[in-house]
């Protein structure tokens, strides 16, 4: 099993095979990783946060919760979390969103630009990028007003969630670019995938 590492405000794409597990790890704490997950037979099937939350019953996914496709198949499932703490709400950031919340900093192209590089090689184009499952990031939500909050992550240095492949699968992972996501600073993401 090898760790490897996503340098800050990075991303990746890899396969998954079915069975796989991949391993995302916060191995400095309070970093968010933005996990996208796609059909490797048609990669116009891709993960689904709507289909996800109708199916699951919940918003908040954890350990035993299913994420599923935008044609109803399951694409992975959790099967370890040490956070319990992750948003399926929020799209990657962008260029765009660091001239909307980030006026005052210099504008980078955030995880949906890092994604979009990432995941060319493999016939996903930009478009088809959906809502990410953002690992380790923390959006509550008001039980009242519906109005969101992005807080720091509640990771520790050393948590992890593990997700098993329950399908062959093309994987883009981020380590995430967006100050307000991380707790005002970036850090590295580590994952591995176990056979």
């Amino acid at each position: 099993m090898t760790l490897h590492e996503i340098a800050p405000r990075t991303g990746i794409a890899f396969g998954l095979d079915a069975g796989q597990i991949l391993r995302v790890i916060d191995p400095r704490g309070v970093q968010v990783s933005d996990l996208l997950a796609f059909a490797a037979e048609d990669v116009r099937e891709v993960i689904s946060a709507g289909r996800t939350f109708d199916y699951e019953e919940t918003i908040r996914l954890t350990t035993g919760n299913v994420i599923w496709s935008n044609r109803s198949n399951p694409m992975l499932e959790i099967i370890e979390d040490t956070v319990g703490c992750h948003d399926f709400l929020l799209t990657p950031c962008s260029e765009a969103t660091f001239r909307h919340f980030y006026p005052t900093e210099p504008v980078h192209r955030g995880c949906f630009g890092n994604l979009a590089e990432a995941l060319a090689p493999y016939g996903v184009e930009p478009d088809a990028i959906p809502v990410a499952f953002n690992i380790f990031m923390n959006v509550p939500v008001d039980g009242k007003t519906g109005r969101i909050e992005v807080l720091p992550p509640v990771s520790k240095a050393g948590d992890f969630v593990r997700l098993q492949a329950k399908r062959d699968l093309i994987i883009g992972l981020t380590a995430c670019s967006a100050g307000a996501s991380n707790g005002g600073s970036f850090k590295p993401i580590h994952f591995c995938i176990e056979s």
